[in-house]
């Protein structure tokens, strides 16, 4: 398999002002002003493959949109080596816009007051598209997006979910090689969100388009991306498997349990219990302290089980689980310093 995108030792430093408070730190701010650097990425080794979609993760302040800017060609690295689809971004920028495309959720590509359409027939003019050519993409991207209805609209009076739609639409018009998505289902509802999902699941299995997506929405990764990688104050913390994260972190369990008759709370005792009232329980369990097999016949043993259910402990959690370890191995790493 192809590769798609690299990085080596990618880092981007920014240097920022210091300002004292009160007047007399304004004054000598202007007068002697001091800086300090601040690195948003910090050597970033990355290797993403040809017809990949990778989960670019971190909390906010982490680099991800630093890095996605750099990978676009939009900010140029301090250090380090990258290359988008065989080019190197800042480099061979002209060449790179026609082979790459990009959606982010609070940055629109579309004219806000003109119609959809317009703004599309104006891409396909920038990107050099035949307009036969063009008309052909964009009956298929209407059919698979459900827009055409929208097409006539002014962009202003289309709802958060049509206009997002539209996005993605603008961005696939060149038949990009690889799909930036940053934040594409923020604010939306679950319909919009399973649509928009379901879209570049399709561009991606039938046109082989690769994915590079950063969001805060787990279900985005869950349901999109085999692969993620996290970082955390610039630096990558790791690059696994979306099932092997979700198995390395998984050690808590949520057991709502339901008895034939009502129980004596006071039975669980040695549980966490999160709720229980009636004939009903929700315990958290450690899988690690007990096996579900004693587990169960602990439960069991307290009355007549009707029906249970067991739920992982979401994603949210585990990468915040991550972010936590991370910081505490930081903070011990500079106490011992």
């Amino acid at each position: 398999m192809k590769t798609m995108l690299t990085a080596s030792k990618l880092t981007k430093n920014y240097r920022a002002k210091i300002k004292e408070p009160g007047l007399a730190g304004s004054i000598r701010a202007i007068r002697q002003p001091q800086y300090r650097e601040i690195v948003a990425v910090d050597e970033i080794d990355l290797e993403v493959e040809r017809g990949e979609m990778l989960a670019f993760l971190g909390p906010n302040g982490a680099g991800k949109s630093t890095t996605i800017k750099m990978l676009t060609g939009i900010l140029t690295p301090t250090s380090g080596t990258m290359s988008v689809a065989g080019l190197v971004p800042g480099k061979d920028q002209r060449e790179l816009a026609y082979r790459i495309g990009s959606v982010f959720g609070q940055k629109s590509m579309l004219y806000w007051h003109l119609p959809a359409l317009d703004s599309f027939r104006l891409l396909g003019a920038i990107y050099d598209v035949e307009s036969n050519v063009l008309q052909k993409r964009l009956d298929a991207l209407v059919e698979l997006l459900e827009i055409g209805e929208h097409l006539k609209t002014p962009v202003r009076k289309l709802s958060l979910g049509e206009r997002m739609r539209c996005e993605v639409a603008a961005s696939l018009l060149h038949k990009p090689e690889i799909l930036f998505l940053d934040e594409p289902t923020i604010g939306l509802d679950v319909v919009v969100k399973a649509k928009i999902r379901e879209m570049i699941r399709r561009i991606n299995r039938e046109e082989g388009v690769t994915v590079f997506l950063t969001s805060h929405d787990i279900g985005d990764v869950e349901q999109l991306c085999r692969r993620s990688v996290i970082i955390n104050h610039g630096r990558m913390i790791l690059d696994s498997t979306v099932d092997e994260i979700k198995r390395s972190y998984l050690h808590k369990k949520v057991i709502r349990v339901q008895y034939v008759m009502d129980i004596d709370c006071t039975a669980l005792e040695g549980f966490k219990v999160l709720q229980c009232k009636g004939n009903e329980a929700v315990l958290e369990v450690d899988a690690k302290d007990s096996s579900m097999h004693d587990t169960m016949g602990r439960l069991m043993a307290v009355g007549e089980v009707a029906d249970v259910t067991i739920s992982g402990m979401p994603m949210e959690e585990i990468i915040s689980a991550i972010f936590q370890q991370e910081d505490s191995r930081r903070e011990k790493g500079g106490d011992d310093a």
